[in-house]
């Protein structure tokens, strides 16, 4: 008798999303027919430099941007580091001092620690239980000297959303810009800069179905941000290097297909998660959701176990076929706590049993049934092992 294979169920789109076939579509012929070099003046290549504007006039519609707004880098990564370094360098004349949060991406504050080096200062503001950061602590924290602030739109473990306008308009009013890493709310809540205001965001396209290799940066019409990778005069002499024809095509169709499927994307994650909560908190015992129930991604779901460790769960999903994450990709290589769960003030163990659960535009009911029953008999069986087990259901 054949074995039945596993089911696989993917539940990490906040770590990646995988390439939906009209973008691999739209990127194929630049790989082997139009593979001129963007900045020669034959026809192969002014090809690609339409196909690079192309792509960047979709991206700058699904944010609401000018297209000569939008600069493409090599990841979110980059573009944060861009945004947090240039914009110190560029406004160091008024003051070294920055603030952002306890709760942003490594990217941003890896930058803020650098800039540290180089003699700012930075100041993070504390995030509450619920993830968001209280508008109040930024007006006590913004100085004469601030140049610039840096809040995550959406946080990328817990998926909580940040008041971005409100938040930025209160730097404006100080004389500071104001930057936004939107790497995770982009192509899941609708964006559109000019309403919000802000100076700086950063996106990325991996997080939208687009291909992994591929940034942006939104840089507002007037903010003089200096380069950042010097050499030929690409992206309007900001950032050299011949560009990556194929990964900014990709980007700019997926960015297309986020547009015009944002509602319907919406609606659909926020149904599956809400259903996909709902069945956890109801069927397993002494778990709870971390972040805001209100203000958050709407298909994010990060939920500590209590009394067993996440890095186990998720060993025995995998086996199952299932994939979720213990907290940020980009950290998940390490043994560290999440700093963003220990900035909300949970205790050391329970963080160790976090989980995050997040939905994509290919998940299914059905497979956050098989993956609820999958997790009850994983966690009843890791609690029955627990060094913690005489605690629970207590």
């Amino acid at each position: 008798m054949k074995r039945e294979e596993t089911r696989q169920v993917y539940l990490d789109y906040s770590a990646t999303t995988p390439v939906k076939p009209e973008v691999l579509e739209a990127m194929l012929p630049y790989f082997s027919e139009y593979y001129g070099n963007p900045s020669s003046l034959y026809s192969l290549g002014q090809k690609s430099k339409n196909a690079i504007r192309a792509a960047r006039g979709q991206l700058a519609g699904l944010i609401g941007a000018q297209e000569s707004e939008v600069f493409f880098t090599g990841s979110g990564t980059e573009a944060d580091n861009w945004a947090l370094i240039g914009a110190a360098m560029w406004k160091r004349d008024k003051g070294r001092h920055i603030v952002t949060t306890n709760i942003e991406h490594h990217a941003i504050m890896h930058s803020g620690g650098f800039l540290e080096k180089e003699g700012y200062e930075v100041t993070s503001l504390p995030a509450g239980k619920d993830g968001l950061v209280k508008p109040e602590l930024l007006e006590k924290a913004i100085r004469d000297d601030t140049t610039l602030v840096s809040v995550m739109f959406a946080n990328n473990e817990i998926g909580t959303i940040q008041p971005i306008a409100e938040l930025c308009a209160i730097a404006h009013g100080r004389g500071a810009l104001f930057h936004t890493d939107a790497v995770q709310a982009l192509g899941n809540v609708p964006i559109d800069v000019h309403g919000l205001g802000v100076d700086l965001m950063s996106m990325s396209a991996h997080k939208i179905y687009g291909p992994k290799g591929v940034g942006a940066l939104y840089i507002k019409k007037g903010v003089n941000l200096p380069g950042y990778i010097h050499g030929g005069a690409q992206e309007s002499d900001k950032r050299a290097g011949t560009e990556n024809l194929t990964g900014i095509v990709g980007f700019g169709k997926a960015a297309e297909l986020a547009a015009q499927n944002l509602e319907a994307h919406i609606a659909k994650t926020r149904e599956l998660n809400d259903y996909f909560i709902d069945r956890v908190l109801r069927e397993i015992p002494d778990v709870y959701v971390n972040g805001s129930l209100e203000s958050r991604l709407p298909g994010n779901a990060n939920i500590t176990f209590k009394y067993i460790e996440s890095e186990a769960i998720l060993l025995s999903l995998d086996i199952a076929g299932i994939s979720v994450s213990t907290g940020s990709a980009c950290a998940s290589a390490t043994l560290e706590p999440s700093h963003v769960l220990d900035a909300l003030g949970l205790p050391i163990e329970e963080i160790y049993g976090s989980l995050r659960f997040t939905v994509g535009d290919f998940t299914t009911r059905e497979d956050l049934d098989y993956v609820v029953e999958e997790l009850k008999t994983a966690v009843a069986r890791l609690r029955e092992f627990s060094l913690f087990s005489g605690q629970a259901g207590q």
